[in-house]
């Protein structure tokens, strides 16, 4: 494995594939776009997964835990203290991501980087316990260039995990809290665009939290920005724990031909990153949903990104993703089981319709 792991180039597209699963969609009992997204997808995923008759059952979704030194600084509603608590209801079944990964027959994989606060041991969950949480990102560097090393390579051993166990769709989801002021402070920098027009409320601040919260990311980039002549400064400086274990996720998904279906704000944020350190992974990326967190459409919009839907969602975990899987399986199911006009002895020009 070389020193800069995540540049080497993605997993090629089977272009051959991906010809004729757009030559089957002309030939579908409808009219040419009818299904819009739907058709779109269906094909993207039969040149990724090289399979004309592309299958979404066996889904693996990664959720990465760790705080962030920032959150002293009363960017957040909720106390460091609920991460830890989170995890064990990750762990316990009853978070949400936990119910859809059962609704969904997904595999839930969840990986501890790093909790301000010490939990105990839980069953099945990988307790990294890389650092208690990144530093304080409105004073120092949030990471150190050893923990974000180690961090982009957790993601990445969660990727060669669930290509192991033959994944068909990756999905990452995160828990942290106060992630959204490092998300933001990022954003900021990868898409050049000040602040307020990114900031949210996060777990619900109020309007004197809001401006509490631009006033810290403003001072932290004032800060940083002389030191980030790139996006792994970036990471490194401005992220956390789970961020850059998300971003290597998204990197080695993409080395390793594993489609990835893209969360929300954060993760979105991740995924810019990962895009800026190599372009090459970003046609493995789907994306599930638009967030209600102000910042992510600017994200999307940064990264292309069409998302197969918007309800208002802003909870992390990835179940934005996780809510679109259902949509995805339906694409694949329409685009292997419509008959053809021929198929269906129906006098149709396709290319008329």
């Amino acid at each position: 494995m070389s020193e800069q792991w995540w540049q080497e180039v993605a997993a090629p597209i089977n272009a051959a594939v991906q010809q004729q699963a757009r030559l089957r969609q002309t030939r579908l009992t409808k009219p040419q776009g009818a299904l819009g997204q739907l058709e779109r997808v269906a094909i993207q995923l039969a040149g990724l997964q090289g399979d004309p008759a592309p299958q979404l059952q066996r889904v693996w979704i990664s959720v990465f835990a760790a705080d962030h030194g920032v959150a002293v600084e009363g960017v957040s509603t909720v106390p460091q203290a609920v991460t830890g608590q989170m995890l064990r209801n990750f762990a316990n079944g009853g978070a949400a991501i936990s119910v859809m990964a059962r609704e969904l027959g997904a595999t839930l994989d969840l990986r501890d980087l790093g909790l301000a606060v010490p939990i105990e041991p839980l069953p099945g969950v990988h307790h990294l316990n890389l650092a208690p949480g990144s530093a304080n990102l409105l004073h120092e560097p949030a990471l150190t260039p050893q923990l974000c090393e180690q961090a982009l390579l957790a993601g990445r051993q969660a990727v060669l995990d669930a290509v192991g166990q033959g994944a068909q769709l990756f999905i990452a989801g995160e828990m942290g809290i106060g992630n959204t002021t490092p998300a933001c402070a990022m954003a900021s920098l990868l898409l050049e665009r000040p602040v307020v027009e990114l900031v949210g409320p996060g777990t619900g601040l109020n309007a004197d939290g809001l401006r509490h919260k631009t006033a810290v990311i403003e001072a932290a980039l004032g800060l940083h920005r002389p030191h980030c002549a790139g996006p792994l400064d970036i990471l490194r400086r401005l992220g956390g724990l789970e961020i850059a274990a998300i971003t290597g996720a998204y990197l080695a998904a993409a080395q390793q031909g594993l489609p990835m279906l893209v969360d929300g704000f954060i993760c979105s944020t991740a995924a810019l990153c990962a895009v800026r350190l190599n372009p090459s992974c970003q046609d493995w990326m789907l994306f599930g949903h638009r967030s209600a967190e102000p910042g992510h459409a600017a994200v999307l919009a940064g990264l292309a990104g069409a998302p197969l839907l918007d309800v208002g969602m802003r909870l992390g975990e990835g179940t934005g993703a996780a809510a679109a899987v259902p949509l995805l399986r339906m694409a694949c199911a329409l685009h292997n089981g419509m008959a053809t006009f021929a198929e269906a002895a129906v006098a149709a020009d396709p290319t008329a319709c």
